[in-house]
């Protein structure tokens, strides 16, 4: 038997699997294939899910994360998943400081004292940090750094910045209006698809800056759509926002940011000339899902047997506590 769980970090969902459980680990075309059987939202199990993120054993860390979107393509790290896995890594080894491994770097995580009753919260490292086009990467427009630009042919007036975490982000400061209005879902839907611009596509956030170190974040996330939350793009925009507005945000400074999902913090750090993101939020197990090895692999989801943990009722108390919910509701309301 197979045991995977339902997950969230701030509403960004998917389901866990632990391929240490298995014969022998699943193909990336198995992994896609159960991947977009698992997260459709009409055809898959409870409601479908924004992605899996599998589970394998690394020397020298924890264990390996590996996330798949729900579209069957595979992301370069996904921050609320990582909190999620590490979550996971934890309570089954039993430490509460580690490295989980990913392509691009092994990355340090640590459980943290929970946001609330019944609410889990761990940080993790978000990095490798990259401005560079090819680390994005983008191509034909005009520039080799976009750092607070306008980009005309994406935009007429709104400033844009892009890095890579290393998953691509391209950010905007905007109003209340524009967080609310068409031009994300346009501009993402333009950059994830056949474009000059980002050939790989992008994920593409908006923010509102709501004060001195506080942002509420939308993301519109390459090969899934909108998102309750992005940790990616949430841990980009903060860098984003010390890098454009110093005179409200700063390096090794505690950040908040709402998005229509609930909150994370977030901390920049300068190592010389790298940086690297703490980001700390929730990591909750709504349910545990449990069937034959077999079944997992052909598909067969009519033989899961689902059992709720109960944590999802403490983390909508916690959420619907926070600032901004009318917002984040009207938001969630209209993806």
């Amino acid at each position: 038997m197979v045991t995977l769980q339902k997950v969230h970090g701030s509403e960004n969902s998917f389901f866990l699997l632990d391929e240490t459980q298995l014969t022998q680990p699943l193909s990336d075309d198995q992994l896609t294939t159960l991947t977009q059987r698992l997260t459709n939202k009409e055809t898959g199990l409870l409601g479908g899910a924004d992605g899996v993120l599998a589970i394998t054993d690394a020397p020298g860390t924890a264990g390996k994360m590996t996330v798949v979107n729900t579209d069957g393509s595979f992301a370069k790290l996904c921050g609320n998943g990582l909190r999620t896995v590490a979550r996971y890594l934890s309570e089954k080894t039993g430490q509460t400081s580690f490295r989980v491994h990913t392509d691009f770097a092994d990355l340090a995580v640590a459980k943290q004292e929970p946001l609330a009753a019944g609410v889990p919260a761990y940080s993790v490292e978000i990095s490798p940090v990259s401005f560079a086009p090819e680390a994005l990467p983008f191509a034909n427009l005009g520039t080799d750094r976009i750092v607070d630009t306008v980009l005309p042919a994406i935009h007429p007036h709104l400033k844009f910045t892009a890095v890579a975490v290393p998953n691509p982000h391209l950010i905007a400061f905007v109003s209340k209006d524009e967080l609310a209005g068409p031009d994300l879902e346009r501009i993402g839907k333009q950059l994830n698809g056949e474009n000059p611009y980002f050939p790989e596509g992008v994920n593409v956030t908006f923010a509102e800056i709501l004060g001195q170190d506080t942002l509420f974040a939308r993301t519109y996330e390459r090969g899934v759509g909108f998102t309750n939350a992005c940790g990616t793009g949430m841990s980009a925009t903060t860098l984003a926002f010390i890098l454009t507005h110093p005179h409200q945000a700063a390096l090794d400074r505690v950040n908040t940011v709402y998005n229509p999902g609930g909150m994370v913090k977030t901390v920049v750090h300068r190592d010389h000339d790298h940086y690297w993101i703490e980001l700390i939020g929730n990591a909750t197990v709504t349910a545990t899902i449990t069937l034959p090895e077999a079944a997992l692999i052909d598909g067969d989801l009519q033989q899961a047997v689902i059992k709720q943990t109960g944590e999802q009722a403490a983390y909508e108390r916690f959420v619907a506590a926070l600032p901004h919910r009318a917002l984040a509701d009207t938001l969630t309301e209209g993806a």
